[in-house]
C-alpha cells in the first residue's frame, strides 16, 4: 500500500485525475515543480521545513482558547460550556457530534490544533515525498542529508502517532508515494500493532542516525526534532498498542516492557533526568507565590517546571523537557487560570474527581480506588479506610504537595497582580490595589466575583480554578504568558515505563519507577507487598495525578477501555465541590453534579473520534469496505 493512495482520497476528490498528477508533481506552494525543489540545496532544506507546518502547539490553544482533551476528560470542566455551548466543549458535553460535523475536527483551525485527519494526511505526504526524494536531492553538505531524512522520518511517525491516537486503526501503512497507475481498491486498513510498529520502524532511523543530535542546543535550531523525541514517541504507542482497546486480544506487555526499558535508559545515558530543583527561589518560594500552605519547595518544583520554558543550551537547566511546541500560550491568566475581576474567563475548571485522586501527604490515597464512588453521579465517595488524615471537613489539608502546585482551592493564597476593588461582600479576600496584596482565593456559593457559578465566565465551575501552568507573578497589570507546551518530558516515558512493567509482571521494577515520580514530588514510596492489581491501579493514579491536565488522561482513559465498553464510569458524570460559608467563618462542603443533566460524551462511540463522512463514504465506495469507526 502507498501513502498517496490515501492522501488522493482526502485531498483531491473534486479534481480530475489529470489535474491531480498536475497539482501533486507540484511542491506545497504550487509554483514550482518536486524537480525544481531537490535539484536545488535550499530549496530541499525548506520543503522540510514545510514537514513541520502542521505541528499543533496544543495546551491553551485548541479553538476559543480551550484546553480540548483536558476538558472533554473527568480532569476538568469548560467554563465556556454554557456561556458558548455552539464551541468544542459544549457540543462535546451535549453529544452534540457527527462523522460530518464532530466538534473535535470539524473547528477553525487555530495553532495546529484541529482538522486532523486532512492536515496531518498533508503532513504525511510531505514527508513521504522528502525522504522518497532526498538521497539523490542536489545537498551539498552530506551530514545534512542524513539528518534531513531522520527529521522527515521521525515527523512523519509523530504525525502518524497522533492520528493513531484520535481516530484508531484506521490507517493504511505506506512508505513510498504511490503511483497513478495503483489499484485503488486494495488499500486495505492496518491493525493498530503495525501502524503502532510503522511508527517504531519509522522512529528507529532517527535514532540510528548518527548526525541527529539527542538534544537542540542552540535557539536558531529551536523546534527541530531530536533522538529523544523519537524514544518518546515508541515509549507511548507500544504502550497504546499493548492497552485494552488496542491490542486485539493480543498481549504485547512484554515487548512494551523492554521496548520502555530501553528507551528510556537510551534517555537517561543522553542527559535526560527529572527536573529536580527549584532555580528561581525569588519568585516560586517568595511570598509572591504562596504556594501550598506553608510554601513547599516540593509545590514550588512542580509549578516551577510548568511555568518556564525549556532552553536550547547544551546544559539546560531543564533536562526533563524532550519536545516542547514552537508556539507560545498566550496570556493564560486572562484565559485559562483564576478568571480576575478584569479577566475573560477561568476556561479550565479542575473538577472534584481530579482533586479525588491526590493522595494526603503520608502517601495513602483519600478514595477505594479500586471502586472510588457508590453512586453513578459520583456524590457519594467511597473513602479509603485505611486512611486517616483526610478529613472530609477539612479537605484541602494534608494533600500530595502537586495538588497545592496544580489548583487554587477555597483559602488558596496568592499575591495580588490584578487592578480591582475591595470588595464590601468579602473585603478580606479582596484587598484594594495592584500588585501589593495578598489575595484569598474564594470559591464558596455567593462569593462576588470568583465564587462557584454556573453562568459567569470569571467564576468557577466546579469550586477550583488552574493554576499548574499560571505563573505565580502573572495577572491583569503584569501579562506573563504561558510556558511553551510540554508535548513530551521525560516524567511521562517513567510512567510509561512503569505501567508496562507493571502489566508485565515486573512488579519491583514498575514500583521503582514510581517511586522516583513521587519522591519529586515529596510523596512516600509506594508500599512494600502490592498485588499486581493494586499495583496497576497506583500507578494509573500516579500517572492521572503527575500528568494531570496535560491532555494525557482523555487518551488513558480511553486505552484503558475495552472495545465493547464505554466511558460511563468517568465521563458521564462530573462534581463539583459546592462550599458553603458559614456565619462563623466556617466552611461546610457538599458534592454536587456541575449540571444537573449528564454529559453525552460516554458511549462506545465516543472511544474514537469519527473519520470525516466524506472519507468514509469514498472509501467505503472504492474498496468495497466499512472504514469509519463504530457507530459513526
Amino acid at each position: 500500500m502507498k501513502i498517496k493512495q490515501i492522501i488522493l482520497l482526502l485531498t483531491v476528490s473534486l479534481l480530475t485525475l489529470e489535474s491531480c498528477k498536475k497539482a501533486l508533481d507540484m511542491a506545497p506552494d504550487g509554483k514550482v515543480t518536486m524537480d525544481e525543489i531537490f535539484s536545488d540545496n535550499d530549496k530541499t532544506a525548506a520543503f522540510l521545513n514545510s514537514c513541520y507546518n502542521n505541528m499543533p502547539a496544543k495546551g491553551t490553544r485548541y479553538f476559543f482558547w480551550s484546553r480540548g482533551p483536558v476538558v472533554w476528560s473527568d480532569d476538568a470542566w469548560d467554563t465556556d460550556a454554557e456561556a458558548e455551548s455552539w464551541i468544542m466543549a459544549g457540543r462535546m458535553y451535549n453529544g452534540d457530534a457527527s462523522a460530518g460535523s464532530h466538534p473535535i475536527t470539524n473547528i477553525s483551525t487555530d495553532a495546529g490544533n484541529g482538522d486532523y485527519w486532512a492536515r496531518y494526511w498533508s503532513a504525511i505526504r510531505n514527508c513521504t515525498i522528502f525522504i522518497s526524494r532526498i538521497d539523490e536531492a542536489a545537498v551539498k553538505n552530506e551530514a545534512d542529508r542524513s539528518r534531513w531524512k531522520a527529521e522527515a522520518h521521525l515527523l512523519r511517525a509523530y504525525y502518524y502517532a497522533e492520528l493513531l491516537k484520535w481516530f484508531g486503526p484506521v490507517l493504511p501503512v505506506s512508505r513510498e508515494p504511490f503511483e497513478f497507475s495503483d489499484d485503488f481498491s486494495s488499500l486495505e486498513k492496518a491493525s493498530y500493532y503495525d501502524v503502532a510498529k510503522f511508527i517504531m520502524e519509522d522512529c528507529d532511523v532517527a535514532i540510528n542516525t548518527a548526525e541527529l543530535p539527542w538534544r537542540i542546543t542552540t535557539n536558531g535550531e529551536a523546534g527541530r526534532v531530536n533522538k529523544a523525541m523519537a524514544e518518546a514517541i515508541k515509549s507511548k504507542m507500544i504502550l497504546f498498542a499493548a492497552s485494552p482497546l488496542n491490542n486485539g486480544g493480543a498481549n504485547y506487555w512484554q515487548e512494551a516492557y523492554e521496548v520502555n526499558k530501553a528507551s528510556l535508559q537510551n534517555l537517561r545515558s543522553n542527559g535526560y533526568e527529572l527536573y529536580n530543583k527549584v532555580n528561581l527561589p525569588q519568585t516560586y518560594l517568595s511570598d509572591v507565590a504562596f504556594i501550598g500552605p506553608d510554601k513547599n519547595e516540593k509545590s514550588a518544583l512542580y509549578n516551577e517546571y510548568f511555568t518556564q520554558n525549556m532552553a536550547y543550551t547544551a546544559n539546560p537547566v531543564d533536562k526533563e523537557t524532550i519536545y516542547q511546541s514552537r508556539d507560545g500560550q498566550g496570556n493564560i491568566w486572562n484565559i485559562d487560570g483564576i478568571g480576575a475581576q478584569d479577566g475573560y474567563k477561568s476556561g479550565t475548571c479542575p473538577s472534584q474527581e481530579l482533586v479525588d485522586s491526590y493522595e494526603t501527604i503520608d502517601g495513602k490515597p483519600v478514595l477505594n480506588l479500586e471502586n472510588p464512588y457508590l453512586d453513578e453521579k459520583h456524590l457519594q465517595p467511597n473513602y479509603n479506610t485505611d486512611n486517616a488524615l483526610y478529613d472530609p471537613n477539612n479537605p484541602y489539608e494534608n494533600r500530595d504537595p502537586r495538588f497545592y502546585a496544580s489548583i487554587y482551592y477555597n483559602g488558596s493564597k496568592r499575591k495580588c497582580f490584578w487592578n480591582f476593588s475591595e470588595s464590601p461582600e468579602s473585603p478580606e479576600n479582596y484587598p484594594a490595589g495592584i500588585g501589593n496584596r495578598t489575595r484569598v482565593i474564594a470559591t464558596y456559593v455567593g462569593e462576588p466575583q470568583t465564587g462557584i457559578d454556573g453562568t459567569v465566565r470569571k467564576a468557577t465551575r466546579t469550586g477550583y480554578f488552574e493554576r499548574k501552568f499560571l505563573h505565580p507573578n502573572s495577572g491583569g497589570d503584569n501579562p506573563v504568558g504561558g510556558a511553551n507546551w510540554k508535548l513530551f518530558r521525560l516524567g511521562e516515558v517513567i510512567l510509561n515505563f512503569a505501567e508496562a512493567a507493571a502489566e508485565a509482571d515486573q512488579l519491583t521494577e514498575a514500583a521503582d519507577a514510581v517511586n522516583e515520580i513521587r519522591r519529586r514530588a515529596g510523596m512516600p514510596d509506594l508500599p512494600a507487598g502490592l498485588s499486581k492489581d493494586e499495583l496497576i491501579r497506583r500507578v494509573r493514579n500516579e500517572r492521572r495525578v503527575e500528568l494531570a491536565m496535560e491532555e494525557n488522561r482523555y487518551f488513558d482513559i480511553r486505552r484503558w477501555t475495552e472495545p465493547g465498553g464505554d466511558l460511563s464510569k468517568t465521563d458521564k458524570w462530573i462534581t463539583a465541590m459546592e462550599i458553603k460559608r458559614n456565619n462563623d467563618g466556617s466552611y461546610t462542603y457538599g458534592r454536587r453534579t456541575v449540571r444537573d443533566s449528564e454529559r453525552k460524551c460516554y458511549t462506545n462511540k465516543f472511544l474514537w473520534v469519527p473519520m470525516p463522512l466524506a472519507e468514509a463514504n469514498r472509501l467505503l465506495s472504492i474498496t468495497g469496505e466499512n472504514w469509519q469507526n463504530a457507530g459513526w
